[in-house]
């Protein structure tokens, strides 16, 4: 009899356990860890120090660490590289799993024969973060990231709440309460109208329409399939000089 409930519970995955776990551990702590350190900027500044600061956490260091106040430039730099090597496996990983779907070129979702990794999409997004900086300060990259970004985490937000109450027969690997999904596109929405209210730019126009440009891509490319002839010619050079191959549906 015990053999037959334990036969007859729901299958869950790895990911399907250890992901919510990560993510209930790591939010709260994370958030725990921002309000202590702004915490010990209050403690040890005063305001005229932290609105005259170009960078708080520096001027803190000085203040409190004295000759040792180079740790805190040590600890940026790291999570700088950590930032970047996570942003780095995960938009390639999302460029690998687009043209899976068919979204990107073919090449892309090729993953290299020995070390089974998505090699052409993270040369891929190497070559457009490169070329994306070149033109740019630091600033409005930062900026401009950030007001793009917020823009498709409410696209995609509005997207499962779409989901949810038009096809709530879906499977889905994890639920949540839906206020939270709505608390976060309430929260996308000002994130993006906030910068363009405050301080308006032609920038902003400029960023649109070059997302909106990607609709003169989709619906030929994708859509209506219409691919170039010398595509595959290409893609079959970019084989051979990548050692890439397609990938197998169980490879990540």
């Amino acid at each position: 009899m015990d053999k037959l409930k334990v036969s007859r519970m729901p299958f869950k995955t790895q990911q399907q356990v250890t992901l919510p776990r990560a993510v209930m551990i790591a939010i709260p702590l994370v958030t725990c860890l921002y309000l202590l350190v702004n915490v010990s900027y209050f403690a040890a500044m005063t305001p005229a120090e932290l609105l005259s600061s170009g960078a708080v956490a520096v001027t803190w260091g000085n203040k409190v660490l004295g000759s040792w106040a180079w740790l805190i430039s040590l600890a940026v730099a790291m999570s700088t590289f950590g930032s970047a090597n996570g942003t780095f496996f995960s938009g390639g990983r999302m460029c690998y799993i687009a043209a899976r779907e068919g979204h990107m070129p073919d090449i892309l979702s090729m993953a290299h024969v020995r070390c089974f990794t998505p090699s052409p999409a993270l040369i891929f997004t190497s070559a457009m973060s490169l070329l994306m900086i070149i033109p740019g300060n630091f600033s409005s990259i930062v900026n401009f990231f950030s007001f793009v970004a917020w823009i498709f985490y409410g696209t995609t937000i509005a997207g499962l709440l779409y989901l949810k109450i038009k096809k709530p027969e879906l499977p889905r690997a994890y639920k949540v309460p839906i206020f939270m999904p709505i608390i976060m596109l309430i929260a996308s929405v000002y994130l993006v109208l906030a910068p363009i209210i405050d301080q308006p730019q032609m920038e902003f126009f400029y960023v649109i329409l070059f997302i909106l440009s990607g609709v003169i891509v989709y619906f030929p490319l994708v859509h209506f399939k219409c691919h170039p002839r010398f595509l595959p010619g290409v893609t079959l050079h970019l084989q051979l000089l990548l050692e890439v191959a397609p990938a197998a549906k169980n490879v990540n």
